[in-house]
C-alpha cells in the first residue's frame, strides 16, 4: 500500500511537471533587514490592503501582490509587529483575510532605509539605478554621491500638474517611468531620489507630511549623513520648481520647516 501511494504521488508530480508548493501570504526572510513581504489572491479580483502595526501606530497600504510578494518597511523600531491583509467587501467595509505577528530585531536600524519596498521599489536592473551608478562613478564620499544625484533629479525632472489633478488613490511611484518621462509629482521625485541613494548604500527616507514651503500634503526625503551621524532634509521637488523659475536653491532644508506624518 505504501509503495502504491508513493507511485501515485510521483505520477501526479510528473503529470503536473512539478509538485505544487503551498501558497504563503507572508514572506519573513527579509525581516532581519527591516521589511516584510505580503501577497494575497482574493476569490474575485477586488481591492486588497495590508496594515503593518506596532503598538498603536499603523501604516496602511494597497496590496497589489498576487503571485509575487510586495515588501513593506518595519520602520517603527525593533519589537513586535502585527501584519494584516484585508479583503474589500463593499463600501468602506473590509474583512481580515490573513494576519501574522512578527518580531523585528535589527542590529542596524538604518538598513530599513536601504531596502527595496513598495513605495521605494528598486533593483540593479532598473534604468534609474544604472543612472545612479553612472552619476556616482569615481566619487569617493557619500556627500559627493548625494550631491550628484540631487543635481540630476532637480535639473532633469519637471513637476507634472496634470498628473496631480488626475491621481488615483491607489497610486504608487514607478521610478523608471518617472525617469523616462522626466516629470512627476512630489511622490515620484522623492521615490526616485530615495531609490538612487539606497542603491549606493546611502540610507534615505521617503517622508510624507507638510512644509511651510508648499501648500497641501507633500513628500520629501531624509538622507543619512554617516560622517555627521545625522539626517538631512532634502526636497528635490521644491528645488526643481525653484530652479525652473531661475531661483537659487540649497540642497539642505531646515528641519523646523517640515512636519512628518509618515516615513518609509
Amino acid at each position: 500500500m505504501f509503495k502504491i501511494l508513493i507511485a501515485l504521488i510521483i505520477s501526479a508530480a510528473l503529470a503536473g511537471g512539478q509538485v505544487s508548493q503551498v501558497y504563503k501570504e507572508f514572506d519573513n526572510t527579509r525581516v532581519p533587514d527591516g521589511s516584510v513581504g505580503a501577497r494575497y489572491i482574493p476569490a474575485a479580483e477586488k481591492r486588497v490592503k495590508t496594515r503593518v502595526q506596532r503598538d498603536q501606530v499603523n501604516y496602511d497600504y494597497d496590496l497589489f501582490g498576487r503571485d509575487n510578494y510586495e515588501y513593506f518597511p518595519l520602520q517603527l523600531g525593533n519589537g513586535d509587529y502585527k501584519v494584516t491583509i484585508y479583503e474589500h467587501l463593499e463600501g468602506t467595509k473590509y474583512r481580515v483575510a490573513k494576519s501574522q505577528n512578527v518580531t523585528a530585531n535589527l542590529e542596524n536600524p538604518l538598513k530599513v532605509f536601504l531596502a527595496s519596498i513598495q513605495t521605494v521599489n528598486w533593483n540593479q536592473d532598473m534604468a534609474a539605478i544604472k543612472k545612479a551608478a553612472e552619476l556616482t562613478k569615481g566619487l569617493k564620499t557619500d556627500r559627493e554621491k548625494i550631491n550628484a544625484i540631487y543635481r540630476y533629479v532637480v535639473d532633469n525632472f519637471s513637476y507634472d500638474y496634470d498628473k496631480l489633478n488626475n491621481l488615483p488613490s491607489t497610486y504608487v511611484p514607478n521610478i523608471d517611468e518617472t525617469l523616462k518621462s522626466g516629470k512627476g509629482i512630489c511622490y515620484d521625485y522623492s521615490a526616485v531620489f530615495a531609490a538612487m541613494l539606497r542603491s549606493q548604500g546611502i540610507p534615505c527616507k521617503l517622508i510624507k507630511g507638510y512644509t511651510t514651503y508648499v501648500k497641501g500634503y507633500h513628500a520629501w526625503n531624509g538622507v543619512y549623513l554617516a560622517d555627521e551621524d545625522r539626517w538631512m532634509v532634502v526636497d528635490t521637488t521644491y528645488d526643481s520648481v525653484l530652479k525652473k523659475a531661475k531661483k537659487a536653491v540649497s540642497m539642505e532644508k531646515p528641519a523646523s520647516e517640515y512636519t512628518m506624518s509618515k516615513e518609509y
